[in-house]
Formats: structure tokens, sequence, C-alpha cells
């Protein structure tokens, strides 16, 4: 199998060539940990994007940057609220429970993976108030979802009005935020909607190593720089971390790159049809596709996961080649 026909994840694509210098131009004695130059820009430049006053702090995976966060929210006898297809829950190997000191997860239902009002009222709404039962402390969604599906402002206000009204802090995954932001074609700020934290995500999208956990409470941001210290993810060597994500930053390539990935993923959309099992609105493509169809596509040198019972998931990385994409979905289409 050829690396130009893999797709099985965006975490496969290579690093973006700006991120390496970025890297490089770093490599000079500086202040540790979070004390150096391009870590202080952070902040400012984070607030520029947004349009407004917040703090960013760099971490070396998705998983520490949604759980750091949560734990800012969530005390050990209360739970998060999520999609039962979150990746929190199905993917974090049990993470949450370990930061957040065994805080639960309360599993909600929701087309697509994605929490509505309705969905997360039917599994809270019966949680009685009282010492006996776990108390819901924060709502979790991920931005696009784990079906690779937008949250509309509308639907991210709803669900910031849910969460005034049951005091819960609001969270939001957003490992491919970058593909939401281009799929939607509107500033950050909106994708990004009222929530107090965002794990906004930067290896899937060329970066090498580093992801941002941007907090619009600042306050609870005081409080995760204890968190992150304890979790073993404050690195002495910061500035390679923040040079990353400031190189990302820079001129947009954040949202060159998803736009790349997201273009790839319509491409082998086309050729799926009536295969398709949910609206390809960033980079991920979930498929209707037997044991012998998987097969035959694998025979062909595509690379991609199964994904439960008579379906498979293609994930385009922002290097995806746009004739392998065009093949993939000749390919699909020839089924």
């Amino acid at each position: 199998m050829t690396s130009t026909r893999q797709f099985l994840s965006d975490n496969a694509a290579a690093v973006h060539p700006k991120v390496w210098e970025a890297m490089r131009a770093v490599d000079e004695a500086d202040a540790p940990y979070d004390g150096d130059r391009a870590s202080a820009a952070l902040d400012e430049r984070f607030a520029d994007l947004f349009g407004r006053d917040c703090t960013a702090l760099w971490v070396a995976t998705g998983t520490a940057a949604n759980c750091l966060a949560l734990g800012t929210m969530v005390q050990p006898h209360g739970g998060v609220a999520c999609h039962r297809e979150a990746h929190i829950e199905m993917d974090e190997g049990g993470a949450p429970g370990f930061y957040l000191h065994g805080a639960k997860l309360l599993l909600c239902g929701g087309e697509h993976a994605k929490v509505t009002p309705h969905t997360l009222a039917a599994t809270l709404d019966p949680i009685r108030d009282d010492v006996h039962q776990v108390q819901p402390h924060a709502l979790s969604i991920t931005q696009a979802s784990e079906y690779g599906c937008i949250y509309s402002g509308e639907e991210l206000a709803a669900l910031k009005g849910e969460c005034d009204a049951r005091g819960l802090g609001f969270h939001m995954d957003g490992a491919r935020f970058a593909n939401a932001v281009a799929f939607a074609d509107a500033p950050a700020s909106a994708v990004a909607g009222p929530v107090d934290a965002l794990s906004f995500g930067f290896v899937k999208n060329g970066g090498m190593g580093a992801e941002a956990i941007v907090f619009f409470d600042t306050d609870l941001a005081d409080v995760a720089r204890y968190r992150r210290k304890r979790a073993g993810h404050l690195q002495s060597k910061g500035r390679y971390l923040a040079a990353q994500i400031l190189a990302m930053l820079d001129g947009d390539l954040w949202l060159e790159n998803a736009r790349a990935a997201n273009a790839a993923a319509a491409e082998i959309a086309r050729g799926a049809g009536a295969r398709l099992l949910h609206p390809v609105q960033a980079n991920e493509v979930f498929l209707q596709c037997d044991a012998a169809e998987r097969a035959g596509l694998r025979g062909q040198g595509f690379g991609f996961y199964d994904w439960g019972e008579g379906a498979a998931r293609f994930v385009a990385g922002w290097d995806a080649r746009e004739e392998e994409a065009q093949a993939l979905g000749k390919a699909i289409a020839a089924l």
C-alpha cells in the first residue's frame, strides 16, 4: 500500500514544512516551560482570532486538552454530559475518569453524533438532585462531530441556553475545529460559539505534537495551569509547542490545510451516492460498505478503517493528493 493512497486518519498526515521551520527558528536558548517568547504570544494571537479576551495553554495531545479543560469545570463527584459516540467516551482509554478523579460521563443521543437540547434533557432530567446520584457539571460537544458534522450557531446557542439553565460548564472538543470553520466559511468565533473552553486541534491538521486549550472563561485557565503541571504536560521546552501553533495561525495556514482536507473528502464523497451514512461537512466520509467491498478497495491500495458492521470510514489529511481522492471516489462508485 502506498502512502499516497492512505485514508486511515488525518493523524497519519505529514507535518507541514512551515511547522518544522518554525520549530527550527526557536531552537535557541529561551526561558523554560511557558515563559518563552512564543508561548507568551499565544493569548494575543488567539484573542485576535476569536475577537475576545482568552487565555491559551499548549499541551501535547488532544486527550490531555480535553481532560485538562474539563478538569477545571467538573468535580470528582460530578459528571460530564457528552454524546455516546464522543471521543472522550469511545477513544480516550478512560482518560477523563483518570484526569477528573472518577467523574462520570453521562451519555446522550443525537443524530450524526451531535447532542441536542432534547437529547441532553433526556439524559439529565431523570437524575435526582440528591447525593445518591452523580450530578452533571459540564457539557462537552465535538466540533466537527465524530461523524464529521457541524453544529450551527443556532444549535450552539440553544445548547448554551441549556447549560446556563442547568449551571453547566460548556466545553468544545475541537480536534477538527479547523475543518468545521472551513466548511462553515464563517469566523472562528461563530463556529466556537459561546463555549467556556475549546480544545483547538493542530496535530490532525499539519502540526507535529501541539494542541491548544483556549479558555474564554479566563479564570479557568488559572486552575488549568496547576492541573497541567500535575498531569505531566508542562513541557520544559514549551517554545517548540508554541512555535507549532503560531506557525499554523500565521497566514491562516490552519484554514488553508483544513480546506484542502475538506476538498479531498468531498471528492471521495462524490462517488458514494446513497452509500453515505452522514453528510460530509468536514474531512471524514462514512459509507455503507460490506466486507467484500472493503476487501476490494484495500486490494486497490486504499487504506481506511472498518466502522462497525457493514461500514467504513475514510479520512482525508491536509496533504491528501487530489488524484488519489479522485481515484478513491471512482473506486467507490464502481463497487
